[in-house]
């Protein structure tokens, strides 16, 4: 009992010492930001360098030395790592400090490649708490001195959110959190309308093609709903026509949070919606080419990252595999940090099944995780009650023993639906785009035939 006192309490002195020292953020001057990000970057460098085995062989190996690193566009002389790299071997880069042995696996939801296990140190993931102000500064001014009180979340159980949520409360005494509602990408649309308007929410957070999904359908449906003030799209994208839809039937603002795995904090939406603002202090990016260099703000490439705060597995000249392009001006709203004006990639198919369940790529993840010779696999809904499901698996043998497992697996999940296991070696072939893991092919898949007890009021 002492030790779990103390460690919340140290946990509180954690968040409250990044609150301090991040106060004002983003609204800072320009130099000051740019003095932060300099600073952690070589205490990053430096780190990898002497406690990270993939970077003290690099640096070895390349005669480079962490102080002849000293901002970002020094960065460019160490080559960029791919998914690959880190899959193949995900051991090297994990620090061998104590901060690395005490980090806890996080997995990514493998719309890229396969799933990927990416660590974070106890210390950044309450920092990570702290730096959660900048974001909520944003979309908070829709909401005025009232703030959040109410907050739905709609995600799936083994999500991201969730198991950082349970670090934080097991971690930390902060009674301030706002109370929150947590439904299922799994429950029916009749189930997430009623707990809405039951809850009556200030705030709904979740996947956005699934919200754009949702919203589309209440409106269709005639569906009396509980407006929020504001939705919060994570983890994927809604499409330009969901947002400005969302926004004119509903009028509901809408922003979101640009991260990842192997980054919790890289953009967040500018409040005149023209794009994400980059947390620049905390994750370096920038765009390249197909060789690798390198392009002027204005061009699209690939989004290259460098967690600037992470001490369990530490990635410099990571390709976090979206595309997008930097804006070549200033942003008027007079926010300092750099703006992404385009972000390609997140946007992501949702099943929409006779009885008007919305199945969310995360939930087929969640599903397809507990089969680990899965090396990649693509689900596609050939008709309503109709599935193909292609696997990429070590060799047909392999894929013979695991896909009547699959096949159980996804029935139970889409409702005993036909589903059929196809051996896809083709799925090995990556390209810099986002991987779709779940595609619709149903041309009414808008309008589902809603069971009784819909949630209309």
């Amino acid at each position: 009992m002492i030790r779990r006192l103390l460690g919340k309490t140290h946990g509180n002195m954690v968040v409250l010492a990044n609150l301090s020292s991040d106060r004002g953020m983003p609204h800072l001057r320009r130099d000051r930001i740019l003095r932060m990000r300099d600073r952690r970057l070589r205490r990053m460098v430096r780190y990898a360098a002497t406690t990270v085995p993939y970077y003290r062989d690099l640096f070895r190996r390349l005669r480079i030395h962490p102080q002849d690193l000293m901002g970002p566009s020094d960065l460019d002389s160490l080559p960029l790592v791919d998914k690959k790299a880190l899959f193949a071997d995900p051991a090297q880069f994990v620090s061998e400090s104590v901060d690395g042995l005490r980090s806890l696996p996080f997995l990514t939801n493998g719309t890229t490649t396969t799933r990927l296990e990416i660590r974070h140190d106890p210390g950044s993931l309450l920092a990570n708490m702290a730096f959660g102000e900048r974001e909520r500064k944003t979309f908070t001014k829709t909401l005025g001195k009232s703030g959040v009180s109410r907050e739905a979340v709609i995600s799936y159980k083994s999500s991201t959110f969730r198991q950082v949520n349970r670090y934080y409360r097991d971690s930390t005494w902060f009674p301030v959190r706002p109370n929150r509602l947590m439904l299922s990408v799994e429950d029916r649309l009749d189930q997430l309308v009623d707990a809405i308007n039951a809850f009556r929410p200030e705030l709904i957070r979740g996947y956005g093609s699934h919200l754009e999904t949702f919203f589309r359908l209440v409106s269709l449906r005639g569906i009396d709903l509980h407006r929020p003030r504001i939705l919060l799209t994570v983890s994927d994208a809604m499409t330009a026509p969901g947002r400005e839809f969302v926004e004119n039937e509903f009028g509901v603002k809408v922003f979101s949070l640009y991260n990842a795995v192997e980054a919790f904090k890289i953009g967040f939406t500018c409040e005149t919606s023209r794009g994400y603002h980059i947390h620049e202090d905390l994750c370096h990016l920038k765009i390249v080419g197909p060789d690798g260099v390198r392009v002027p703000n204005g061009k699209t490439g690939e989004i290259v990252i460098s967690n600037l705060v992470n001490r369990g597995t530490v990635l410099l000249n990571y390709r976090l595999g979206d595309m997008g392009a930097m804006a070549t001006e200033p942003c008027p709203c007079g926010c300092p940090l750099p703006l992404l004006e385009h972000l390609h990639g997140r946007v992501g198919d949702v099943l929409v099944l006779e009885n008007g369940s919305l199945i969310h790529q995360s939930s087929v993840w969640g599903v397809m995780r507990t089969v680990p010779d899965v090396l990649r696999y693509q689900l596609i809904q050939i008709e309503p009650e109709r599935f193909e499901i292609k696997i990429l698996a070590a060799d047909r043998v392999t894929f013979g023993r695991i896909a009547p497992d699959i096949e159980t697996l996804l029935k139970g999940l889409l409702g005993n639906m036909a589903v059929d296991p196809v051996f896809a070696p083709e799925l090995a072939n990556l390209v810099p785009t986002k991987f779709r893991p779940v595609i619709s092919r149903c041309s009414g898949r808008m309008e589902p035939a809603l069971p009784n007890g819909n949630g209309s009021r």
